[in-house]
């Protein structure tokens, strides 16, 4: 049997509430690490940081704090002209991240980097560090550093996470079958949101490819409409995180697919996403600590890739 009842993966996805309860709790420690309101910021990551990084900007775009741009870090556009760069990154190793800080080596441009390991090159490649090794994984599979790093992050911009905390509290200590009804056994699931939530679908869509080699999709909501709804049929499902565009929940339901979504933060939501990730992993007899063709870092020869 592959499957590990016992997982790291496990573990640290039922410690998420207390461990945004307690990185946001810190936040003090960094007032003025964070990008300034009213800077022009541009935040950068690989994967899953990536996605946390886009959910982040529309955050801070839509509190008013300034313009902000996420990028991959091997997409990014940091000529155009920003006062501020932050970067994610768990282990601090990444190469594509590590390449975009050498390069701003020179420029009068603040950095800031969110890791979760000290004295890595990340760590000391930026200007100012946030370090948060005690949301460090043991499994390769991010959960607890990423939502973590969002908490913090959405704190940042003066929101109360004390819902979102309770929310996935509730989430955690619900009977399975009943959190994951019309999910669990779908042969497909394909996520929507809108806003900061788009990130979040994206982030949900990767875990379950990870964790559990499951098929799924991603998409602005509104865009689902535009030709992804025509895989939507019996026995798969769509899954809204946050806003439903009008109509599109009757419109699922006509397919002959499951539609789900709550009315819980977007961030307990996800952790929901990771309930499903442990019963898919489950059911193919997968360890979700150790997904195929994984590590827990991407560290690249400069031979491997277009500089």
């Amino acid at each position: 049997m592959t499957f590990n009842p016992h997982s790291h993966f496990q573990t640290e996805v039922f410690g998420q509430p207390d461990d945004w309860a307690g990185v946001v709790a810190r936040l003090g420690e960094w007032a003025g690490a964070l990008p300034a309101a009213g800077a022009r910021v541009a935040v950068v990551g690989c994967g899953t940081s990536f996605y946390i990084a886009r959910a982040y900007a529309a955050l801070r775009e839509r509190s008013g704090q300034g313009e902000t741009d996420a990028f991959a870090a091997s997409e990014h556009r940091l000529d155009r002209s920003y006062d501020a760069v932050l970067v994610i990154s768990r282990s601090g190793t990444t190469t594509e991240v590590i390449d975009v800080l050498a390069s701003l080596g020179e420029r009068d441009l603040a950095t800031t980097a969110i890791v979760a390991v000290p004295d890595s090159p990340v760590a000391e490649l930026a200007d100012t560090t946030i370090l948060l090794p005690e949301v460090d994984e043991k499994s390769i599979v991010q959960t607890r550093f990423a939502t973590s790093t969002l908490a913090l992050l959405r704190a940042s911009l003066g929101e109360d996470l004390s819902a979102a905390v309770e929310d996935a509290r509730a989430v955690l200590a619900e009977d399975e079958a009943q959190c994951l009804a019309g999910l669990a056994d779908a042969e497909q699931v394909t996520f929507v949101g809108r806003g900061w939530t788009v990130g979040l679908a994206e982030e949900a869509a990767l875990k379950l490819r990870e964790s559990a080699q499951f098929w799924t999709e991603s998409y602005p909501a509104m865009e689902y409409r535009h030709g992804p709804v025509s895989i939507a049929t019996t026995a798969r499902a769509t899954w809204a995180f946050g806003e439903i565009p009008r109509g599109l929940e009757a419109q699922v339901q006509a397919t002959g697919a499951h539609f789900e979504s709550r009315n819980i933060d977007p961030l307990a939501e996800l952790v929901r996403v990771h309930r499903l990730c442990l019963a898919k992993a489950r059911q193919r007899d997968l360890d979700p600590d150790n997904p195929r063709h994984l590590t827990r870092s991407v560290i690249l020869s400069p031979s491997s890739y277009q500089r």
